[in-house]
């Protein structure tokens, strides 16, 4: 399927035709060789995803989307990223198995699923046997997902506005609820929800490296289990939604779709934690972002905002939901010109495109 991929690329909804195999760039922003940003033990996914030993997340560069408030603009826009073979990726996964992830979370792969479908399989033919989660915008073209049947366990979908006019100002990409929303359909058909119970750290993970997860989320649906166990994601669905100040009905709107379409089949995590980010960029691309970012208040949620999220989430009463925390704290936001983009706290690097391996 790799051959002639990338020849006309056709990946995305974009279709954007360029050869990539010539060294031109897709609307993506990417030729035809992988290249990643970072990979960590990450512990700011939802707690199925985290658990106990942290999400293995690999960070794909390029993006098919151009989110205006992008906090990983500089993968996603700027092409920060290096080179990596198939043999580099599979040893990748197996280190951060290692290590203790609970999972392979590839973030931002859609314009690169020939290739990741080819790696993944390499990865798990050497011995990769905990879950793999595709972690995306959901602007993504089906017949393109069916490549990665078999090899994807668990799929993190956004799914960022249901206003194809907020789309096409903010994402530019006005088919985007029609193409999210058919993508996050196919992913709950191709996956069943299943979780399960994994013991405490001291009796099931390695070296010391598993800790207790550092996100701010977590689940209203269900008493604590305390210390003793936490729910694993094995396989299954969890659609995201950002909350964008000022868009209150927005949001309504995108959880009425969640409820009538995913709330029993899979699981939903609102977000609250839009933060406005400090971007590094040349004045033209400023301007045309500022003009952009004009479609919503560039600011933090408010508690008021907060409040009113909460009512309207129990009013909806999902049967499995996760909430953010109300949280000022804008230290969590990635730099990665850095070898470790994030927090010391919320992540554990592994690798980064200016040194390679850091283990």
């Amino acid at each position: 399927m790799i051959d002639g991929a990338y020849s006309r690329c056709e990946q995305c909804p974009r279709a954007c035709g360029a050869d990539r195999t010539t060294g031109a760039h897709g609307f993506c922003g990417e030729r035809d060789t992988l290249r990643l940003a970072t990979a960590c033990l990450h512990f700011g996914e939802e707690p199925p995803v985290t658990v106990w030993g942290g999400s293995g997340t690999i960070f794909i560069t390029g993006c098919t989307l151009r989110c205006a408030f992008c906090q990983n603009y500089q993968i996603s826009q700027q092409g920060m990223g290096s080179p990596v073979s198939e043999t580099d990726f599979v040893r990748l996964c197996h280190d951060l198995q290692s290590m203790g992830a609970e999972n392979i979370n590839i973030v931002t792969g859609s314009h690169h699923i020939p290739l990741l479908a080819r790696y993944i399989a390499a990865a798990k033919l050497a011995g990769l046997q905990i879950p793999v989660a595709w972690n995306s915008s959901a602007y993504e073209d089906t017949g393109q997902l069916e490549q990665l049947c078999g090899l994807v366990d668990i799929w993190l979908p956004d799914l960022k506005t249901l206003n194809p006019s907020m789309s096409k100002r903010l994402f530019a990409a006005e088919d985007y609820p029609a193409v999210a929303t058919r993508a996050i359909e196919w992913m709950l058909m191709h996956s069943r929800l299943v979780l399960k119970d994994v013991p405490e750290p001291s009796l099931h993970c390695s070296g010391g490296l598993c800790g207790s997860a550092a996100g701010s989320e977590k689940h209203l649906d269900k008493a604590d289990r305390g210390a003793a166990s936490r729910e694993k994601m094995l396989s299954g669905v969890i659609v995201r939604h950002l909350f964008l100040p000022g868009q209150f009905e927005d949001t309504a709107l995108t959880l009425d779709w969640l409820k009538q379409h995913v709330d029993a089949r899979g699981c939903v995590s609102l977000m609250s934690q839009y933060t406005p980010v400090p971007f590094a960029e040349p004045p033209g691309a400023a301007a045309a972002r500022a003009l952009a970012l004009g479609a919503i208040e560039n600011r933090l949620v408010s508690a008021t905002e907060d409040a009113d999220l909460r009512d309207l989430i129990a009013a909806y009463d999902f049967s499995y939901l996760f909430y953010q925390e109300l949280n000022d704290d804008t230290s969590w936001l990635p730099d990665f010109t850095q070898t470790q983009p994030f927090s010391n706290s919320l992540a554990t690097p592994v690798w980064c495109w200016r040194h390679g391996f850091l283990t």
